[in-house]
């Protein structure tokens, strides 16, 4: 029976890292959908390029640093319990990848291509794992303090701030510190429209990411024995919520209502596994409302040039899950309790505090060391052409 169920528990924690990897592939076409065509190809090769270098940086670096586990050891070792601390490393480093594929949206269309590499090897190696650690393994004795304290220890069952809401946070420096795109806002205070190259891909990468969330949740019990559907319809809720509101208040406007369901999906992880449904449909809604009303605020009126939105999608709405995990998952609002408000309020500060700090250390030494941003003239030719030597589109390319 043992033998049975560490095979059990291997292959469910597989098929959700399998499940998320494939919501790599949503984050690349989200982006390709809504970058310009002239830089399309870089959004599917940053994708694949951060994924490997987030996987070398993981195994050798960052897994040891959350956790305190490695792999230097003979295979006989490896293969116990069916291999389960193996695919166990591989489902959370799909987790730990998400944080520069969050990034890559905020910052597309004007980064240099390999500063952004050695950014992701940093990020994952040490600034993503140390927070991880913290929320997820006890590390430095922060969730003990905070149980004392408040009578619970900071809840995040999915990562809505271990995940999200330390990858919109880190992307708003990278974001600042590089400046908007050339020509997106004029002297007179115009801002030029940059519309999205391809709702259709657009719309692809939201429907993928929307599939493989269910994995990301789900299988975050990481075992067979705690899984369990509430997680499942809770995640559902939220992510029809959010569609919903987006549709409404984004006017009908697509790039709106298919970041819609991510917004509600972003917040739900935290507390999908306490909430009520109906706390869960209305995080999603509440969250929903955030991006559309933060998006557009930072695009036109604080002329922040977050072009997928990252930050108000992934770093506000995930902080709103992290906040309402505390709100919607007590029982007095139907939730199963056994979790503060208070603590929810530290961990989700103290993750924005260290994802902010450290990526304005990171990409500031960047910035002066090697440069992070392209030349006027390869960003008026495009990414593609700049960094890859190819374009998207046949008609663009160089014929003999």
């Amino acid at each position: 029976m043992d033998a049975l169920k560490n095979g059990a528990d291997a292959l469910f924690i597989l098929l959700g890292a399998i499940m998320i990897l494939a919501m790599h592939a949503g984050f690349a076409f989200l982006e390709v959908g809504t970058v310009r065509k002239k830089n399309q190809v870089n959004a599917l090769v940053k994708i694949l390029a951060d994924f490997a270098v987030s996987t070398i940086a993981y195994f050798f670096v960052g897994y040891y640093v959350a956790y305190g586990v490695h792999f230097f050891s003979g295979a006989d070792i490896l293969v116990a319990r069916n291999g389960f601390e193996l695919v166990k490393f591989f489902f959370l480093l799909t987790f730990a990848a998400a944080i520069p594929a969050i990034i890559s949206g905020g910052i597309a269309e004007r980064a240099k291509f390999y500063p952004q590499l050695m950014a992701t090897a940093i990020l994952v190696a040490l600034l993503y794992p140390f927070f991880e650690g913290i929320a997820w393994n006890q590390r430095f004795g922060i969730q003990a303090w905070l149980k004392n304290a408040f009578g619970a220890e900071f809840h995040d069952f999915a990562g809505s701030v271990v995940v999200h809401a330390v990858g919109g946070w880190v992307a708003l420096p990278a974001v600042l510190l590089l400046g908007a795109r050339r020509g997106r806002y004029s002297r007179d205070g115009a801002v030029a429209a940059h519309p999205p190259s391809s709702i259709p891909f657009l719309a692809l990468g939201a429907w993928v990411l929307t599939v493989g969330w269910f994995g990301f949740n789900v299988m975050s019990a990481q075992t067979l024995d705690k899984m369990n559907g509430l997680v499942a319809i809770n995640s559902l809720m939220a992510m029809v919520g959010g569609t919903l509101v987006a549709l409404l208040l984004g006017k009908n406007d697509p790039g709106f209502v298919y970041n819609g369901p991510l917004a509600g999906l972003v917040a739900v992880c935290a507390g999908s596994d306490l909430m009520h449904p109906l706390g869960a449909l209305a995080t999603g809604c509440i969250a929903a409302a955030i991006f559309v009303w933060m998006f557009t605020l930072t695009q036109n009126r604080w002329k922040i040039d977050d072009v997928l939105g990252v930050w108000p999608l992934h770093g506000l709405c995930g902080a709103w899950g992290g906040i309402a995990a505390g709100i919607f998952g007590a029982r007095a609002l139907g939730g199963l309790g056994g979790v503060s408000l208070l603590s929810q309020l530290a961990g989700t500060a103290l993750g924005i505090a260290i994802a902010a700090g450290g990526s304005i250390v990171i990409y500031g030494t960047l910035r002066k060391l090697v440069g992070i941003r392209l030349s006027p003239e390869e960003e008026f030719d495009g990414a593609d052409l700049a960094i890859h030597n190819i374009s998207s589109t046949a008609e663009h390319g160089t014929s003999w």
